[in-house]
């Protein structure tokens, strides 16, 4: 068994309700939750002028091999409506993997740890309530320190516990 963190958001059409059913898809699809932070709401981050967002991470027990889980990640997202057409624009949902156990990897399909996960408040957050010390394998920093560091000063306001 792995153990993965996901990131979960969504800030098209009714987030709250698309981050719930996505959840339940995750726990039917690519293993049981272990753990998960509070619903959080922050600006949108990359293109700003969109809505708002709710992001949530899930700590979760799989099987599935990293592109394996990938692949079932994209067709949850597709059952869900998702569209890709702009990097970091609006969406109905999105499921980033931010770690995969301790492993890095970078392959034109998969980057793991998340390449983006240490500049992102939205993610660092979530990430903080449920795995404070957990140490990214390139920097060697935990999640806390990561936050400490960070220079995003996007507003993240937990809104369900």
């Amino acid at each position: 068994m792995y153990q993965v963190y996901l990131l979960l958001g969504a800030n098209l059409g009714q987030p709250l309700e698309q981050m719930s059913v996505a959840f339940k898809e995750v726990e039917k699809q690519i293993g049981r939750i272990i753990n998960h932070s509070s619903l959080y709401k922050t600006a949108a981050w990359g293109v700003e002028s969109g809505p708002d967002y709710l992001n949530q991470v899930l700590l979760v027990e799989t099987i599935l091999e990293p592109v394996e889980l990938l692949k079932i990640i994209n067709k949850i997202e597709t059952k869900l409506g998702r569209t890709r057409n702009l990097k970091w624009e609006s969406r109905i949902i999105d499921i980033d993997i931010l770690y995969y156990d301790d492993i890095v990897m970078d392959t034109e399909q998969l980057i793991i740890p998340h390449p983006y996960l240490h500049f992102r408040k939205f993610t660092l957050v979530p990430l903080v309530e449920i795995a404070p010390d957990l140490i990214h394998p390139i920097f060697n920093k935990t999640q806390q320190d990561l936050l400490k560091d960070l220079k995003d000063e996007l507003e993240v306001k937990k809104i369900y516990i």
